[in-house]
């Protein structure tokens, strides 16, 4: 085995966390030989420690026992990060864009075609700060926009998500771009109504669910729900193996969706494939059938939740005349009237719990609020709380280090590090914009909107304001600093987006990242950035699912190229501000905060458990420290087992402290919502959407897309890594002009009627513009939708509104509007598209630059396809 020079592996963290504090995952072990990075495997637990010092769980249920290994169960996404690493994408140096002259002719409209030149770190530096000086002259502190969220790399000292607020905070302030909820848009928006759930709108109540499902469960309805995949970025293979432990205890795992997900191959005794976005109208049908069946428990709801007459006169068709019979149902959502009915009466007969997996299309679509309430709505129907009924998520996070969420024992501790997290405060600006309405914002603002909108206010917040942006006397945006650069892979409307970082008004981009992908293509100047594998830091990780864990990361390369650790980047701006005095004066050193990287470690760790249990010198030998499980586990309650027990008690955290089928908050605060009304509906359209089959627009667009979170990558993270894209047809399809296209799957009944064979090349579109992928004709999708991942690399070949991508970055043509007229959440699938298949010959003679550039089917683009000199 090769080994660093100390003897020992290199621990490292390897997950993706969306805000950079709180949590990691993934950790493991690194084997490095001279300066270079041999070899990733899982992290040992049982290297320094023992099952007993680790108060090893084990659960044992039905003759079958489920415990813990003594090793991360790190997934291919960890194992083959240092291709990553040592990508043909990295960004080598930092980049001025040719065309823009700060002093001269900017030309905002090349932004995403134009090629950039090297430059050296003392004039990036140099530029970035006459930049901000002249901006904070001329407009003010709010006309300087930070973009500091995303899926990036999970560091600490080094943190991509915000250093450069920190910055700003120092010398006046900023516009924060604020996070959606994304991975949680409907429970957020619509959940939290019925049955509380702060901070995220899922159950929150998790401790022993696992246990209680294990031994009192019948069945698991994994609703648009993959635990062997969208884990994998997160927390690796627990969630699969506990999926194989469901089989063994004889627990029926039914999938609903309209895709056979990877979960679904391998796991599902029961496919019930369900058109995209209209899982209300089968959620209706079911309680349409319990209700005339009476199969449902009154009882429970007569001292358990309030409002029920009033679903119930909605469901009957009191309200609009239209009973939600399965025969209604049939005709939105495709699930034939009499398996909608069995299923019902199953789930009637037997013990069902819900799982989920955060994020994928379920829950990120027009109106996805009214599918997360009717679910809740569901199980309260059929006893929430009681022995084996609840809803559960495979993944365990962690809040901002302060919350834990698991439905497996508890650790004794959720490790805190955040005295050595030096990215975003956590704290707001006066002047904020939300995530899904900043193309609006820059384009034509003002813009207005209710609530903060951060994955973690309460349910209370969505009624203040209204928020406006620009605040009153201020300007418009002109400047954006981004440090997480995926917003066109990552949220609804890139296209618009597109338009909107082209828009004159924005003077300048400042984009710093270790790649050369997605948004970096829009910036002015370009900052080279390391990867987790060149700094030394400090790192948690609360989603193995195992054993909490607080590891010191040693440096394991040195920085390659000429990149900088991003607390190093934005110091370097710091530094050149300083000559314009005032309030830059000794800017530097106030941003740094007065200690070394060294102390910021300590700082993080002195505020752990682990510091009660060794010293700090002990740590960086041993490098990482597991926290036991906590005594007494297995005496905890439950899920809500203790509501379903005394509800008065134990009361949920609604106004009532019940399950509210009828919501007096959203009546009173937004009467005239006809999309969010006080009970939950279908919705056939409204504000800003028309994306069901059967209205007009769906005989122009006539399928609906289903895109999830992809299995090789984590959103447009890994495009790049070589391994992956080896295997043919599970990640690319590689067309007759050895491009590798995104797939797309395409039921044999639509491809028939299309003309489409695997392999062909093909366009989806709708109104707002065109992605292409390489067609694969399979059953796993069902007739009348097709898929394909979202979050591949953006690889423009018209930009904008309209605009046609090769890449097959399908969040380009997600809808513009927000989940609905008071709920800001992205839509990033089930919405209406078409499909047809091209030409690539002719499209390379039609656009022959976007067909020419430096590519490497390997890799994808490479980073020399944007620099024309300096290499």
């Amino acid at each position: 085995m090769a080994i660093n020079a100390k003897g020992t592996p290199i621990v490292k963290g390897l997950g993706f966390n969306s805000f950079g504090i709180g949590t990691n995952a993934c950790s493991v072990d690194i084997d490095e030989e001279n300066d270079k990075i041999l070899r990733i495997r899982p992290l040992r637990f049982d290297e320094h420690y023992t099952p007993e010092d680790l108060n090893a769980w084990k659960l044992e249920a039905r003759g079958q026992t489920f415990e813990p290994g003594f090793k991360t169960l790190i997934s291919p996404l960890s194992l083959c990060y240092k291709k990553r690493v040592y990508s043909k994408n990295r960004i080598p140096y930092p980049l001025k864009r040719v065309d823009w002259d700060p002093h001269g002719e900017r030309n905002p409209q090349n932004r995403g075609t134009s090629s950039y030149v090297r430059i050296s770190w003392d004039e990036a530096a140099a530029i970035t700060a006459e930049e901000i000086k002249r901006i904070h002259d001329e407009y003010g502190p709010y006309s300087i926009l930070c973009e500091l969220d995303g899926h990036g790399e999970t560091k600490f000292v080094h943190a991509p998500h915000g250093c450069q607020s920190r910055m700003f905070d120092l010398i006046g302030s900023y516009t924060l771009q604020t996070r959606q909820p994304d991975s949680w848009e409907g429970w957020y928006w619509g959940a939290k109504h019925i049955w509380g759930m702060d901070p995220l709108g899922q159950q929150s109540l998790l401790n022993n669910v696992i246990k209680d499902i294990a031994e009192n469960g019948d069945a698991v309805l994994f609703w648009g729900c993959d635990v062997e995949t969208t884990p994998l970025g997160w927390g690796g293979y627990l969630a699969s193996r506990l999926c194989f432990w469901f089989t063994d205890l004889g627990i029926k795992q039914i999938h609903i969706s309209p895709d056979v997900n990877y979960t679904n191959a391998v796991h599902a005794d029961k496919w019930i494939p369900v058109k995209p976005n209209t899982d209300a109208a089968l959620q209706l049908a079911i309680a349409y059938t319990w209700i005339t069946e009476d199969i449902y428990d009154k009882d429970y709801l007569d001292t358990h939740a309030i409002g029920f007459d009033h679903f119930r006169y909605y469901v009957l068709g009191g309200e609009d005349g239209v009973p939600k019979t399965p025969k209604w149902a049939e005709k939105i959502c495709g699930i034939p009237s009499y398996t909608i009915k069995a299923f019902a009466r199953y789930w009637a007969k037997h013990a069902v719990s819900i799982a989920h997996c955060n994020g994928g299309s379920f829950i990120r679509s027009c109106y996805a609020h009214e599918p997360a309430r009717l679910e809740v709505a569901l199980l309260g129907m059929q006893g929430l709380g009681k022995p084996g009924a609840n809803q559960f998520k495979f993944i365990e996070w962690t809040l901002y280090g302060m919350q834990t969420v698991t439905p497996l024992p508890p650790s004794s501790e959720i490790p805190d590090c955040s005295p050595a997290y030096r990215g975003w405060y956590r704290s707001f600006p006066e002047s904020f914009i939300p995530k899904t309405m900043i193309p609006e914002a820059i384009m034509n603002p003002p813009v207005q909107w209710y609530g903060h909108i951060g994955a973690g206010f309460p349910r209370e917040d969505q009624f203040t304001g209204p928020f406006t942006f620009p605040l009153e006397g201020n300007e418009r945006l002109h400047m954006i600093w981004s440090d997480t650069p995926c917003w066109e892979t990552c949220w609804n409307g890139g296209n618009e987006m597109q338009e909107a970082l082209r828009h004159e008004s924005i003077e300048f981009i400042i984009i710093q990242h270790p790649w050369m992908e997605n948004d970096c293509n829009f910036a002015d100047i370009i900052l080279p950035t390391n990867t987790k594998f060149e700094t030394e830091d400090i790192g948690t990780d609360s989603d193995n699912g195992q054993w909490n864990l607080v590891y010191f990361e040693r440096q394991a390369i040195k920085p390659r190229l000429e990149s900088k650790s991003d607390m190093e980047a934005v110091g370097e701006v710091a530094k050149a501000l300083e000559k314009f005095g005032g309030i830059y004066e000794n800017l530097f050193d106030r941003y740094m905060g007065g200690k070394t990287c060294e102390e910021y470690i300590q700082a993080g760790f002195e505020n752990t458990g682990a510091a009660k249990k060794m010293t700090f010198e002990e740590f960086k030998e041993k490098q990482y420290y597991p926290f036991p499980t906590i005594e007494n586990w297995e005496d905890i309650p439950a899920g809500l087992s203790e509501f379903y027990a005394d509800p008065e008690g134990h009361p949920l955290q609604t106004p009532s402290g019940k399950l509210e089928y009828y919501s007096t908050t959203l009546a009173s605060m937004f009467p005239d919502d006809k999309e969010r009304g006080p009970v939950p509906h279908w919705i056939d359209e409204g504000a800003g959407h028309q994306e069901r089959q059967y209205l007009p627009r769906g005989r122009k667009y006539p399928f609906l897309i289903v895109s999830n979170h992809p299995r090789w990558r984590v959103h447009a993270n890994l495009d790049d890594v070589t391994w992956f894209r080896e295997m043919e047809e599970y990640v690319k399809v590689t067309g007759p002009d050895g491009y590798k296209y995104e797939p797309v799957w395409v039921n044999p009944v639509d491809a028939g009627v299309l003309g489409l064979e695997s392999g062909d090349i093909a366009k989806i579109y709708n109104e707002r513009g065109g992605v292409l992928g390489g067609v694969i004709v399979s059953e796993r999708i069902i007739p009348g939708a097709i898929y394909q991942d979202h979050g591949a690399r953006v690889d423009s070949i018209v930009m904008g509104e309209g605009g046609l991508d090769r890449g097959g970055a399908n969040n380009l043509i997600a809808p513009y509007a927000t989940t609905s007229e008071h709920a800001f959440g992205e839509v990033t699938s089930g919405f209406l598209v078409n499909i047809e298949k091209v030409d690539v010959f002719a499209l390379a003679e039609e656009y022959p630059e976007a067909f020419g550039r430096d590519y490497d089917p390997d890799c994808g683009l490479v980073a020399t396809a944007r620099i024309v000199e300096g290499a």
